[in-house]
C-alpha cells in the first residue's frame, strides 16, 4: 500500500490526487500529515502542495461534472470526516475512468457518499446562517462563536458578506480554532488566542457595547412573550433548533448571565 500524505489542504488534497497520478501509485491510500502513522509494511509518498497540479485536477473535473457536483466534492472535503479523503479519491478515479458523467450513479459507493455528506454539510451551513447571533464591542464589532459539526466557515461566506455589508463582523469557530472577519471591504480567515472562559463568547460583558445589553435583553423579552406555553412543543423545536446551537444563542441563556 501507498500512503500519500498531505497537509490538510483542499489544494493539498487535489495535489495528493494530482500525485497519485503522475507517480502512478497503486493501492493509494491518502492521509493528513497530522494523522500519519508509520506503516513498515508500505510506502509513504510526502505530497508537497502545488496550486498548479491542484488546478489541473479541478479543471479536470470541471470538464467531466456540472458545478453543482464540483461544489458536492468540496462540501464533502469541509465534512472533515475520517479518512473521507479517499471517498474524494475514489471518487476522483471513477469520474476520470468513465466516458459520460457519473454525478448521478448512485450504485457507485463513493458516487453516494459524496451525494448524501454535501447533503449533510450543506444543512449545516444553512443552520449557521440562521443561528448565528452577534454581540456588539465597545469597538463596533459584531462578534459571534459557533461550533459547527462540519468546517462549514467558508460556505457562509457569501451569505454574510450580502446581509451585513455595512457592518464589521467576525465569526469565530470554537471548535477549529478560527475565524472568518469582515472589514467592509474584504473577509479574511483569521486566528486568535482565547481565554478558555471567554472563547464561548458568553462571559465577554467587559468588551460588549453598553448599548448591546439592552437589545440582548429586548431580545429575550421578545422571544418569551411570543412563547405560548399552552402550544409548547419541544420535541418539534428540538428538531428545528438542536440542543447543540443553545448554548451560542442569546434567547436561550439564563437571566443571570445578562
Amino acid at each position: 500500500m501507498n500512503t500519500v500524505i498531505y497537509d490538510g489542504s483542499f489544494e493539498g488534497l487535489l495535489t495528493a490526487i494530482f500525485d497519485v497520478y503522475e507517480y502512478r501509485l497503486k493501492d493509494a491510500c491518502l492521509t493528513k500529515y497530522k494523522d500519519h502513522q508509520k506503516n513498515i509494511f508500505g510506502n509513504d509518498h510526502f505530497t508537497v502542495t502545488d496550486p498548479i497540479k491542484s488546478a489541473r485536477v479541478w479543471q479536470g473535473l470541471q470538464q467531466r461534472i456540472s458545478q453543482k457536483a464540483q461544489g458536492q466534492v468540496y462540501k464533502t472535503y469541509l465534512s472533515e470526516i475520517k479518512r473521507i479523503e479517499n471517498t474524494i479519491l475514489s471518487y476522483v478515479q471513477y469520474v476520470f475512468r468513465c466516458a459520460t458523467s457519473v454525478e448521478y450513479d448512485y450504485s457507485d459507493p463513493s458516487v453516494l457518499m459524496v451525494a448524501e455528506t454535501a447533503n449533510k454539510v450543506a444543512r449545516e451551513k444553512h443552520r449557521m446562517e440562521a443561528f448565528v447571533r452577534f454581540q456588539l464591542t465597545k469597538d463596533q464589532l459584531y462578534y459571534a462563536t459557533v461550533q459547527p459539526d462540519y468546517n462549514v466557515l467558508p460556505l457562509i461566506i457569501k451569505h454574510f458578506q450580502k446581509r451585513y455589508a455595512d457592518q464589521k463582523w467576525m465569526i469565530y469557530d470554537v471548535q477549529r480554532r478560527y475565524g472568518i472577519f469582515y472589514d467592509l471591504s474584504t473577509t479574511e480567515f483569521v486566528e486568535m488566542i482565547f481565554n478558555p472562559e471567554t472563547e464561548n463568547g458568553k462571559n465577554i460583558g467587559p468588551c460588549i457595547a453598553e448599548e448591546e445589553t439592552l437589545y440582548q435583553q429586548l431580545w429575550q423579552q421578545y422571544f418569551s412573550s411570543v412563547n405560548i406555553a399552552a402550544r409548547r412543543n419541544m420535541n418539534l423545536h428540538i428538531r428545528h433548533m438542536p440542543k447543540r446551537y443553545w448554548k451560542f444563542l442569546i434567547e436561550k441563556r439564563p437571566v443571570t448571565d445578562k
